[in-house]
């Protein structure tokens, strides 16, 4: 094809998934949606939900399971027409878990579907036994909220109000999460019209014909990248803390074997499946290791040929293959540890690409009561940490983990919207592993209700194993997650997991997040930069 014209036409497709994003964060109601930006679009393949396009916005995460997801939806309803729009939350066919609700909806030309846009956010609040619905103690999926299957919210334009009426029922918050579902409907009904200009001003054929160099380019591009890697056979494990019920660590393994001009990943080594809700779904393993190659390969373009050339083994029935009923709720630590992992393995085969490890947990509090007019109030919120050293520099201080795009919220917005005040918020110092590019440092952030009691949940990880440096980098600073009672601190009995901790006004929660690992011999660091770390209290 033409390069100008796919060049012209790539931006103009990106565009759209851009504007499906910003009509979203304006839109929507929760702020961990507005604020944080825990959403995503994309364009997904008419016959297989492949991705073609993503956004420069969304968090990489749910445009790998959004193909899952899109699939699913191809699969169940063959006979979709125009005007229909799909939502459901299933994590065992779409990937992520209970709050991430994704809606579907095809473009029609001539009669025929052209090709899938999708939409995907955290929603507030969808039931369950925990509000924010992280629920650390969960043993099935009914304790972290309501399931959706895929359904037809809309049937050729038409509002199927029933559909409407459960999902709002389902929350705690209905007016938040009515007011989340205007804002997809709307980011889609964009989606539709700019991707009926771009067809109109080129034509389907041409559209159509990028689609596939696009993904053509892609499999090439990552191809020439794991043609440049030497053969061989790399072997790295890691561990979650527990899975909430049972302190026993839970491990992660993979073998990354480069032959014959392909990649195998290989997770056989990792734990089987856990009664807590540190389990994720196949679909989204395939989705973590998407975003891994991503960061370790950043000049390859965004679709689904990037897993061409590569062969993804999930052992059935593990941690990494779960099925209904087991719970799901906290798949991001699980998905981090995936990324790590691959992280570690590919400083063997490629130092010139190494990453020390980031911090590997999101701390997703949530904090939860009444006001004193009866109003129910569910505040949510994830935390930043440091990010491992590389072999351009430090790592990024107070960054967000490397599944996301997200934003933390400000602390004014939060304050604002809850009954709470952020007493620190401040870089934790000495907290990165040292390195000849040492990790970045992670953050304090202690709160204080002003609520007259609330209930207090805390999923974490990372309290019981540090984020690793490479190439000889040491580890960063554990997760330290602290609560306050009438009698003083405490520190949970799991590490960094909190299950329904009652506070009285006044009262504390404080996280002390995770820095990143270093990356190289501490001692070739530089002199200069040495001086900074200490003058600065950086270095530990």
């Amino acid at each position: 094809m033409d390069p100008v014209t796919l060049a012209v036409l790539k931006g103009r497709l990106e565009q759209i998934a851009d504007e499906m994003d910003a009509t979203l964060f304006r839109a929507a109601f929760n702020p961990t949606i507005a604020e944080a930006h825990d959403a995503c679009h994309g364009i997904y393949d008419a016959a297989t939900g492949a991705t073609l396009v993503q956004g420069k916005y969304g968090l990489p995460i749910f445009v790998g399971v959004m193909a899952f997801a899109t699939h699913a939806v191809i699969d169940k309803f063959p006979d979709a027409a125009d005007g229909d729009i799909f939502i459901f939350n299933d994590p065992y066919v779409g990937g992520t878990h209970l709050s991430d609700l994704r809606l579907i909806r095809p473009v029609f030309r001539d009669g025929r579907v052209f090709c899938w846009l999708g939409s995907v956010g955290h929603w507030h609040d969808v039931g369950g036994a925990v509000p924010g619905n992280y629920n650390p103690a969960a043993t099935e999926y009914f304790q972290e909220g309501v399931l959706i299957p895929p359904v037809r919210l809309y049937a050729r334009g038409t509002l199927n109000r029933d559909v409407q009426d459960i999902l709002l029922a389902a929350s705690r918050l209905p007016d938040v999460a009515f007011g989340d579902l205007q804002a997809h409907l709307s980011a889609l009904d964009l989606g539709v019209a700019r991707m009926a200009a771009v067809l109109d001003d080129y034509g389907d054929n041409t559209v159509a014909e990028a689609f596939a160099e696009l993904r053509a380019r892609a499999a090439m591009q990552m191809r020439a990248e794991i043609a440049a890697l030497p053969d061989g056979t790399w072997v790295q494990e890691d561990f979650l803390d527990n899975d909430g019920r049972t302190d026993t660590p839970l491990r992660i393994a993979v073998k990354v074997r480069k032959q014959d001009g392909r990649l195998t990943l290989d997770f056989s080594g990792s734990a089987p499946a856990c009664e807590g809700p540190v389990n994720i779904s196949r679909a989204t393993t395939v989705a973590s290791v998407y975003v891994a190659l991503k960061h370790l390969f950043p000049e390859v373009a965004a679709n689904s040929g990037v897993l061409d050339p590569v062969d993804v083994i999930v052992p059935a029935d593990s941690l990494l293959d779960a099925h209904p009923p087991r719970p799901v709720g906290g798949y991001t630590e699980t998905i981090l540890r995936i990324i790590d992992v691959l992280f570690c393995a590919f400083a063997g085969m490629r130092p010139d690409r190494a990453y020390g490890n980031a911090y590997g947990t999101i701390n997703a509090l949530s904090i939860a009561g009444h006001r004193a007019d009866g109003r129910r109030w569910v505040l949510f919120q994830f935390f930043g940490g440091g990010h491992g050293g590389n072999p351009e520099g430090d790592g990024l201080s107070h960054g967000n983990p490397p599944i996301a795009t997200a934003i933390i919220p400000p602390v004014e917005v939060m304050e604002a919207a809850y009954p709470v005040r952020y007493t620190q918020w401040a870089l934790r110092d000495g907290s990165g592993g040292a390195g000849r590019h040492r990790g970045g440092l992670g953050a304090i952030y202690e709160i204080e209700l002003l609520n007259s009691a609330a209930e207090a949940f805390v999923f974490a990880e990372r309290a019981r194993f540090a984020p690793r440096g490479v190439l000889g980098g040491a580890d960063g600073a554990m997760n330290v997650v602290r609560f306050e009672q009438d009698d003083g601190w405490h520190v949970p009995p799991l590490g960094s997991k909190i299950v329904g901790v009652r506070l009285r006004h006044g009262q504390r929660i404080r996280i002390e997040s995770p820095g990143g690992g270093g990356w190289g011999d501490p001692q070739a660091r530089d002199p200069q930069a040495r001086d900074r770390d200490r003058r600065l209290g950086y270095a530990r």
